[in-house]
């Protein structure tokens, strides 16, 4: 199924547009043509589906009629080589054979506001409302949906994670894993909790931390573990993604949160808060208590409780730096400062 392809296509053509015109109809005809294309090979598929009704929704709220002139896709970059061969479905242990050490690793988090810790230690807090990629690779798909905190306000929390984990002939059949606000289910959307029946199936495992509230997706056939948390009204994500996985990805591929960090358009800065001393006072004192030293997460919790008023966000900057503590190769990169 090629429809992350026609997503990463609409992105790209799309990318730096603002309000309707007839760049955004032809990007738009050129999405529909795309998916039509993938019609067959992607019948029953999430992702594809969702695309359709996606574009139908917004062909109409831009007024675009179905006959026009169309975008003409960015050229795609040559195939690259998918991991080789070995003990294909166990990642450390085929890189180890191919290489003789041991693999690289990199860690991104999405949490509170959202606040964004790429894989390269930037560190944004966003306004990104909607939904984003925080990952379009060759192995994985991960997309989050974020609504305002509050009404009128330009904080936003993830309201929703999608994760598909795309099939790999070896190891896994496509599995898509999706979390909602008190929906945080211990199985992928077909009912399972591996990866299927395919030799490799138990390289891809769902493990319930504390029910409702703390989920885990090891994948080891891609050396990936992904945590994803629920702390009050807001869902958080992150992951531990071997290098070589993070990195198998094209030009057409090239808007993600994880990589990039938030266009800058869509960047807030946590200095901006303005809710009173007192709430200030208060939201300081309760983050200390959660988080011992005053770094970037620090500020995060501070910010995401003064914003929204809400005691529990400091939860989630708690559960993004246990996160990082366990998924981070080096813990001399665990506090960063600004």
């Amino acid at each position: 199924c090629k429809i992350l392809r026609c997503n990463s296509e609409y992105l790209a053509a799309t990318l730096g547009l603002r309000g309707p015109g007839g760049a955004i109809c032809s990007a738009l005809r050129s999405y529909a043509h795309c998916t039509r294309g993938a019609a067959r090979t992607c019948r029953g598929d999430l992702a594809y589906h969702s695309a359709v009704h996606g574009i139908e929704d917004l062909m109409i709220q831009h007024n675009c009629s179905k006959e026009g002139p169309t975008t003409t896709p960015r050229p795609r970059a040559p195939a690259r080589q998918r991991l080789q061969a070995g003990d294909v479905c166990d990642y450390e242990r085929s890189f180890v054979s191919r290489h003789g050490r041991a693999p690289s690793y990199q860690h991104c988090a999405a949490f509170g506001d959202p606040h964004i810790r790429t894989f390269h230690d930037d560190f944004h807090t966003c306004r990104v409302e909607g939904s984003w990629p925080l990952l379009d690779n060759d192995y994985l798909f991960v997309q989050a949906t974020s609504s305002p905190v509050a009404k009128g306000s330009n904080a936003t929390v993830t309201t929703k994670l999608t994760i598909i984990f795309k099939s790999m002939k070896e190891c896994i059949d496509q599995k898509v894993y999706q979390a909602e606000l008190g929906n945080l289910p211990a199985a992928f959307q077909d009912g399972s909790a591996t990866g299927g029946t395919r030799p490799g199936g138990s390289s891809l495992l769902i493990r319930e931390q504390v029910p409702g509230q703390h989920v885990e997706i090891c994948a080891s056939y891609i050396g990936t573990t992904i945590a994803v948390r629920q702390a009050g009204r807001q869902l958080s994500f992150a992951i531990r993604a071997a290098q070589e996985v993070a990195e198998a990805f094209g030009p057409e591929q090239d808007l993600q949160l994880c990589v990039g960090g938030c266009p800058r358009g869509q960047r807030l800065s946590r200095g901006q808060r303005g809710h009173g001393r007192r709430l200030a006072e208060a939201a300081e004192a309760l983050c200390r208590e959660m988080l011992p030293v005053e770094d970037l997460y620090f500020q995060c919790c501070v910010f995401d409780v003064q914003t929204s008023g809400d005691a529990s966000l400091a939860l989630a900057a708690r559960g993004a730096l246990e996160d990082a503590r366990r998924f981070l190769p080096s813990a001399r990169r665990l506090h960063l400062f600004q």
